[in-house]
């Protein structure tokens, strides 16, 4: 098992290291490609976080541990509240500017409450997972759309988080060895979890819900600590709602979409989604109301993470 550990931390910094460089490729080349860097950052704020949960998703599908992909793909959306959200709160009180995020935030939960029905017969179908994909696109669509219509103040953060070198040549190196870190970061994971998981008596999804989704969410805490303490409250809150977006309607639905039909474990449907709509409800009020996330706020989000996790373990069903 100590092997197996070891191999799951070495994967962890590889896809930190993979998703670092991916993002800043991807920013060089759809600039280089003509987009502006006000949407370049608008879709790598939004989306590009959620890259190394994608990749350890993916080996999880093609090793046939869908199990395990599921528990990464909602459990990292708890972490994302919770854990990231709270802890940089807690640092470092966040100011939101970005009005959009609160109807993305709604559709978060609204696209929650839809997979918890679609999936309550115990299995999400392809057109079931179609549906979350066209949902994914209408999403990104109408974010594009509102954003353009936020202050200059915030366009102008958007597109600095975006601004990079876009030589092509150095964007290709920076993909290529992105995807390679990605590719054996989320392979060592995948095959070291379930090992840890059966060590510690935990079921794949369980092993995905907590030590693999919380794994994948260090990288993204320390990042949005730092952002943080540096007053971009808009990157830390769109970084959030924005992977949560992606983990639901594009991980979740393409796994069905792809695969013909995914299984929903009984548990999953009745404890991991629902604990996924709380932590959204729980970020709500805060993005309806002035607009500030204080470090009490950021406190109870840490606190109910800890209380999700201690019921995971303690019921371990």
């Amino acid at each position: 098992m100590l092997e197996a550990i070891g191999w799951f931390v070495l994967g962890l910094v590889l896809l930190a290291l993979g998703g670092d460089s991916i993002v800043k490729g991807a920013s060089g080349l759809t600039q280089r490609l003509g987009a502006s860097p006000f949407v370049a950052g608008l879709v790598l704020v939004a989306f590009g976080t959620s890259l190394p949960e994608l990749a350890v998703n993916w080996q999880a599908v093609a090793r046939d541990q869908p199990a395990l992909a599921l528990g990464n793909a909602v459990g990292s959306n708890v972490a994302n509240v919770g854990l990231t959200l709270g802890a940089a709160a807690l640092v470092a009180p966040l100011t939101v500017r970005w009005r959009a995020l609160s109807p993305l935030l709604l559709t978060l939960l609204v696209g929650t409450l839809l997979a918890m029905l679609l999936g309550a017969d115990g299995t999400l179908t392809r057109v079931e997972g179609i549906v979350l994909l066209v949902a994914f696109v209408a999403v990104v669509t109408f974010a594009a759309l509102r954003t353009r219509r936020e202050s200059p103040e915030l366009q102008d953060a958007i597109a600095a988080f975006a601004r990079t070198s876009t030589d092509l040549w150095v964007n290709l190196l920076r993909f290529a060895v992105a995807a390679a870190l990605l590719y054996f970061g989320s392979r060592m994971i995948v095959r070291s979890a379930p090992t840890i998981g059966e060590g510690i008596g935990m079921a794949p999804l369980l092993t995905g819900l907590i030590p693999v989704a919380i794994g994948t969410a260090l990288p993204e805490m320390a990042a949005a600590i730092s952002a943080a303490r540096k007053g971009h409250g808009d990157i830390v809150v769109g970084h959030v709602i924005g992977s949560s977006l992606f983990n639901l309607l594009v991980v979740i639905g393409g796994m069905a979409a792809i695969g013909g039909s995914v299984a929903f474990p009984a548990s999953f449907v009745m404890f991991e989604l629902p604990a996924a709509c709380v932590f959204g409800l729980m970020l709500y009020p805060m993005l309806r109301g002035d607009l500030h996330i204080s470090k009490g706020e950021g406190a109870g989000l840490v606190i109910a993470f800890l209380a999700w996790v201690a019921f995971e373990l303690l019921t371990m069903h």
